[in-house]
């Protein structure tokens, strides 16, 4: 890893924060956490992470699709290309979709969640680290 990678992890679970937290900085990733979604929002803007890793089910249900819902409608590139890795209990063959019917003027109807990731909860780090690794390869020289 040429430069030291920031990412932003985003669970509700503050045990399962600390123990990524650890696990990435061990691999000599930078690491910044939130616990809330809302907060989440406003750490990307100040943070501007390189790689945000966030869960999809908090406390008011499916927040993790809101955060990456807001995050992509925002006008500034950035926040159209931040790679996302999804966090969830839901198993990444589930063919998660904005609008399955439908398009709302920004998405299509059946476009994918665009996110360039999935690791499955119970998250084994070893796996977590690949996907980070595999996703910064791809857009970094992208």
């Amino acid at each position: 890893m040429a430069a030291r990678a920031k990412v932003l992890l985003v669970d509700d679970d503050e045990d399962l924060v600390q123990v990524l937290s650890l696990v990435l900085e061990d691999r000599g990733y930078q690491v910044v956490s939130e616990t809330r979604a809302e907060a989440a929002v406003a750490t990307v803007d100040r943070e501007r992470p390189d790689l945000i890793v966030q869960d999809v089910m908090m406390p008011d249900a499916t927040e993790g699709f809101h955060v990456v819902w807001h995050l992509r409608q925002r006008p500034e590139a950035y926040f159209h290309d931040v790679p996302i890795i999804i966090l969830t209990a839901i198993h990444q063959k589930t063919p998660l979709r904005f609008y399955p019917d439908s398009g709302d003027g920004t998405y299509r109807a059946g476009e994918f969640l665009p996110i360039q990731g999935f690791v499955d909860k119970p998250v084994d780090p070893a796996r977590l680290l690949e996907e980070i690794d595999r996703v910064l390869a791809v857009t970094r020289t992208a």
